[in-house]
């Protein structure tokens, strides 16, 4: 089946309109039948009457000197043969055509359908009783026609009325053509402006000038746009991101290489070797995290479901891995755990979270400090707050902090831990909110998720 809209929409229409046409035509056509067998019959009935006024006595003796006004009123265009018979109900004929197929009407008169000749006609036959000397005798007339001239008074009164449906047809083809053509205008030119739009301009759509039905059409159209700007623009930005900060350990990496190459005392190149293992390392790092920060990012936060994870077990594996780390730093790790803590969302991703959460508490906290770490749920909401003993940040810059690459201090990092946590928080539907510590000291961060009934 064809793809044109237009040709779609004009043959939905044609159907139920060829529906009705066919009924009309067919109700049209019976009404045409009774109104022409009507008329035939009065014709039939008329002559009949007159031919029964023409039966006479003459002495004794019933004879009919036919009118010609009797076969007139049957008298027709179209060379109808006109056939009678006049006979007595015991079966004598007085005059007529002898083949005749005379019914002898039980009430008179009566109508009925016969055949002469090979020829189908319509007659009717009636009973004229004649007295004479006390004796009365029932005389039967009869009279028929062929169905020439009902067959064209049906075709009179059809075929009018069925060009006037087909006229009608025409008609609203030709109105619903000329009515989608100028309703598809607006649509006909946005695909035109859509098609004409340079590659650096928007692709939205205006919905206003568009009828009702098409609008949600675009507002699908333009909610696919944004996400694919939103990708789009993310993955620029990791792009931009990623050649910005791996050019230095890269070029740092590179120069390390040629120095190497021209030193040929063996603990100079060992030295650099050592060097070019701490720059390789760092290169990892920034590697693996930008990588994490672009998979939190492409998280689509509208629709993330996730699994039910225990925060608890989490918390706990993330403190075993930084343990040892703490440790070198002299730095106190403590946590507080309630009954239940679990929330919806994905274990690897939540596993990021706490890890770079804990990871910049411990660093950036003095030798001697404490981090501690606390779960809890208020009015169904789990809370995970982590807090250090460290230098803290400024009210004006916590804002800041969370774009990628965006240092506070001085101490060693890439820059991007608190920005993958906001974007692994917003995948999950949480909130990060940083606060002061105990006197002013430190730093506090909360992560509020909605919980697994939320």
């Amino acid at each position: 089946m064809t793809n044109s809209l237009r040709l779609r929409l004009l043959l939905w229409l044609l159907l139920p309109m060829t529906v009705y046409v066919i009924a009309a035509g067919l109700i049209a056509h019976d009404n045409a039948g009774r109104t022409a067998n009507l008329l035939q019959d009065e014709a039939l009935l008329s002559s009949a009457r007159v031919m029964a006024g023409d039966i006479k006595w003459d002495n004794g003796v019933l004879h009919a000197d036919i009118s010609p006004s009797a076969i007139e009123i049957l008298s027709s265009p179209y060379g109808d043969m006109v056939y009678f018979s006049i006979r007595e109900a015991n079966g004598a004929t007085i005059a007529g055509t002898s083949q005749f197929p005379t019914r002898v009407p039980g009430d008179s008169p009566l109508w009925y359908d016969a055949t002469v000749s090979g020829r189908p006609i319509r007659a009717v036959s009636l009973i004229r009783p004649m007295y004479d000397d006390g004796r009365t005798r029932q005389i039967v007339v009869s009279v028929g026609r062929t169905l020439l001239q009902r067959d064209a008074t049906i075709a009179s009164l059809w075929q009018p009325q069925m060009l006037h449906f087909g006229g009608i047809v025409a008609i609203a083809v030709v109105l619903v053509c000329i009515g989608l053509t100028f309703e598809l205008r607006p649509l006909m030119r946005l695909t035109k402006d859509l098609l004409m739009r340079a590659p650096n301009v928007s692709l939205r759509v205006r919905a206003d000038p568009l009828r009702n039905e098409l609008r949600p059409i675009v507002t699908a159209f333009n909610r696919c746009l944004d996400i694919i700007e939103r990708k789009t623009t993310m993955q620029r930005r990791f792009i931009a991101d990623a050649a910005h900060q791996l050019r230095t350990p890269l070029t740092l990496l590179g120069t390390q290489l040629q120095y190497a190459r021209r030193q040929d005392d063996l603990t100079q190149v060992k030295e650099t070797l050592a060097a070019m293992h701490r720059s390789n390392r760092s290169l990892v790092a920034l590697t693996n995290q930008l990588l994490m920060l672009a998979q939190a990012e492409a998280a689509d936060y509208a629709d993330f479901k996730g699994a039910p994870v225990d925060l608890r077990e989490l918390a706990t594996a993330t403190i075993e891995q930084l343990a040892l780390l703490a440790q070198r730093r002299s730095v106190e790790l403590s946590a507080h755990f309630e009954a239940e803590a679990q929330v919806m969302g994905n274990e690897p991703l939540l596993n990021v979270l706490l890890f770079n959460l804990l990871d910049n508490a411990i660093r950036y906290t003095p030798a001697g400090g404490r981090v501690a770490l606390d779960l809890t749920v208020r009015d169904g909401r789990v809370v995970l707050t982590i807090a250090d003993a460290g230098p803290g940040i400024d009210p004006a810059l916590r804002e800041s902090v969370f774009e990628p690459f965006f240092r506070a201090s001085t101490e060693e990092g890439s820059g991007l831990g608190l920005s993958i946590v906001r974007e692994i928080a917003r995948a999950h539907l949480a909130e990060v909110v940083l606060g002061d510590g105990p006197e002013g000291r430190g730093l506090v961060v909360s992560v509020v998720f909605p919980g697994v009934g939320g």
